[in-house]
């Protein structure tokens, strides 16, 4: 099987280059039936955020996923959600998050936070192997991305896969208008 390829970047089979992901994201593909559709590129750290990879590699803001982790709690249950949206568009914390978490209030976790907890690099959270508990919201604009770029878990790399396969990912919930 072949990997995902967009525009300049081609990927190997991320399987094959586990140095290029944190220990969580390679154990998750090593336990899932669709590991073999993702692609991983190296890259070089200073461009792994969004906008810089897609000025560097030339491909649409459009091509890419963010996965952003957000909280809150309720009667002092805390409840929290890695949320995957394209590129260009923003997680609808304020409202749609909210609702979905059933929380009062929504907010991004701490970078130092979500960084411990998830076994991730800063700048390079994916919703491939996250922490047990996380809930997994990708916004359904995401399935229609051809490629998808997201995260390693580390900055200095890359995912590419099919964006439809968003939807199989471990604990994913599809929701319309997550993001705005």
């Amino acid at each position: 099987m072949t990997t995902p390829k967009l525009g300049r970047i081609e990927t190997v089979p991320a399987l094959d280059r586990p140095d290029l992901l944190a220990a969580p994201v390679a154990a998750a593909l090593r336990g899932w039936a669709h590991a073999g559709r993702v692609g991983v590129v190296e890259i070089d750290p200073a461009v792994a955020d969004t906008a810089a990879m897609a000025a560097a590699y030339e491909i649409g803001m459009d091509t890419g996923a963010n996965c952003v982790v957000v909280g809150g709690s309720r009667a002092g249950d805390e409840r929290i959600a890695a949320c995957l949206v394209r590129s260009d568009t923003r997680a609808d914390v304020n409202s749609r998050v909210r609702k979905e978490l059933d929380v009062r209030k929504a907010s991004f976790l701490s970078m130092d936070r979500a960084v411990e907890e998830s076994g991730m690099e800063y700048g390079g959270i994916t919703p491939i192997g996250l922490p047990d508990g996380w809930r997994l919201l990708v916004d359904t604009r995401v399935l229609d991305v051809e490629v998808a770029v997201i995260g390693s878990g580390v900055r200095r790399s890359k995912l590419l896969i099919p964006g439809s396969l968003a939807a199989e990912l471990p604990r994913a919930e599809v929701i319309p208008y997550l993001a705005g």
